[in-house]
């Protein structure tokens, strides 16, 4: 792509757009590319739900807290940008699902909520002997016939009953996408799970089969490392440190894109001050409701209109250690449907992360909303707090007042990934495709929700930006 000079510009500075940026400048600067690129957010901070409190000795996330390991691109990005050292793995403690008012451990061997052990599901509490006796008939029912999507609940349900799915899977998986698991999709979801069946027949046998075998070494004074990773001063210094890598002058915040006109083989962005901008390349890494409205007049993103997302929010309160009474060995819990709570999740960070708490003090970050309960969200501050509070005492008895709370509401933030989601993405794309030569979409409203999924998705941007680029000059050449 020597000679003509190319803009791409990136709409949205969460961790999608920020990672399309500094790997796009990467690879211009790598390879002599002669590329320029702009990225615009329509806030006045760049990271999206990425944001960090640091306030007397405590690390707090608003946002997410923390990515998976084993999704690798998250991990290497940080490396990339030089913040490696500050990676932290979170303590490995235990786990609990409430379940009629009592605290149950988390299986032992359990993935996602699917048992891959006899002994600790068959003496957990957690089902009646009735319950467990329905799971154990996924070692009998054949494979599923189904080849469309379906739900995850209709799936889990099938093979393992509705109790295990209502007091073990459905306070994990919908914990992670604030959704109704009897409306998410299996496919745009979780569909390993789909592929084990297909290839095992037995969903508990074969989630067995792929478990990595557990270490010799088994001494009681050896921890194993937590499956999360988080960056020890707050996953906002992450998003800093990758914006101080991009190119001066070319991030621009509070500004928005109103609307995208394709002009011949270009693309005009109206933004928000006023100013036209032109572009040979768009990546949109919006939520899909401000993608639709950008590009109102095309009727195939319509669908977007319809794509729901559930508002959530959480709760960080600062404790002495001296106002739990009641302490708990374990780093959280989740909470079933079967309970009269308002709260859907509790995290004990302070022994989660240990790099987040001062020492002789309590974080509590608890999560309420989702698709079940909305309203809560809406409450005052005052409201949410008695509320939590209310809830929290009943496990831990909890005697004072936080030091402190921090509440963060996340209105209609959390895409439901409903069943044909991938169907109508793909859609979408061919369509953009053939109108919209050049424009890409990434992003948590599209193919996942987590800081990895998100980078992953940033990165392929990229590769298709280039891709399209080097075929767009070649035609103007010829």
């Amino acid at each position: 792509m020597s000679g003509v000079n190319q803009r791409v510009v990136i709409i949205g500075g969460g961790i999608t757009g920020l990672t399309a940026a500094y790997y796009l400048q990467k690879e211009a600067r790598v390879n002599g590319i002669n590329l320029e690129c702009q990225l615009l957010e329509a806030s006045h901070k760049l990271g999206g739900k990425i944001q960090t409190v640091v306030k007397d000795g405590f690390v707090i996330e608003k946002g997410p807290d923390s990515f998976l390991a084993r999704k690798k691109s998250a991990a290497r990005l940080a490396e990339e940008v030089g913040i490696a050292d500050k990676l932290v793995h979170n303590s490995s403690g235990k786990s609990f699902v409430l379940v009629r008012g009592k605290l149950y451990p988390m299986p032992g061997g359990s993935i996602m909520g699917i048992p891959t052990e006899v002994g600790p599901f068959i003496t957990t509490g957690l089902f009646t002997p009735m319950g467990k006796l329905r799971a154990s008939l996924d070692f009998l029912l054949p494979k599923s016939g189904v080849t469309t999507d379906q739900s995850l609940g209709q799936f889990f349900r099938r093979r393992l009953g509705d109790e295990v799915v209502d007091n073990l899977i459905e306070p994990l998986l919908s914990g992670i996408y604030a959704g109704d698991i009897d409306h998410l999709s299996l496919m745009s979801t979780f569909p390993q799970f789909y592929q084990v069946e297909q290839k095992h027949r037995s969903l508990v046998l074969g989630m067995k089969k792929m478990s990595p075998p557990k270490p010799k070494d088994s001494k009681a004074n050896v921890r194993k490392e937590g499956m999360f990773l988080t960056i020890s001063t707050g996953l906002q210094s992450f998003v800093e440190r990758i914006e101080s890598k991009l190119i001066p002058g070319t991030v621009k915040v509070g500004v928005k894109v109103e609307h995208i006109e394709k002009d011949n083989n270009q693309y005009q962005l109206s933004l928000s001050n006023g100013e036209l901008m032109c572009a040979d390349s768009v990546v949109i890494a919006t939520p899909h409701q401000a993608t639709q409205a950008m590009l109102s007049q095309y009727s195939f993103l319509d669908s977007y209109k319809e794509m729901p997302s559930t508002s959530v929010a959480n709760v960080a309160m600062a404790f002495p250690k001296s106002a739990i009474k009641k302490d708990i060995d374990g780093t959280g819990f989740v909470v079933s449907r079967n309970n009269d709570y308002t709260l859907t999740a509790c995290t004990w960070t302070h022994k989660k992360w240990n790099h987040s708490t001062p020492e002789g003090k309590v974080l509590l970050r608890c999560y309420v909303g989702g698709a079940n309960d909305e309203a809560i969200v809406e409450q005052s501050d005052d409201e949410i707090i008695k509320v939590v509070l209310d809830d929290l005492s009943k496990t831990m008895d909890i005697t004072e007042k936080p030091d402190f709370s921090i509440i963060t509401r996340w209105k209609e933030s959390m895409p439901q990934y409903a069943v044909g989601h991938l169907e109508r993405l793909n859609k979408i794309r061919v369509s953009l495709k053939e109108e919209l030569p050049g424009v890409f979409l990434a992003g948590g409203s599209y193919n996942g929700l987590g800081i990895p999924d998100c980078i992953d998705q940033g990165e392929a941007a990229v590769q298709k930006v280039l891709d399209y680029l080097r075929v767009n000059q070649r035609e103007l050449v010829l």
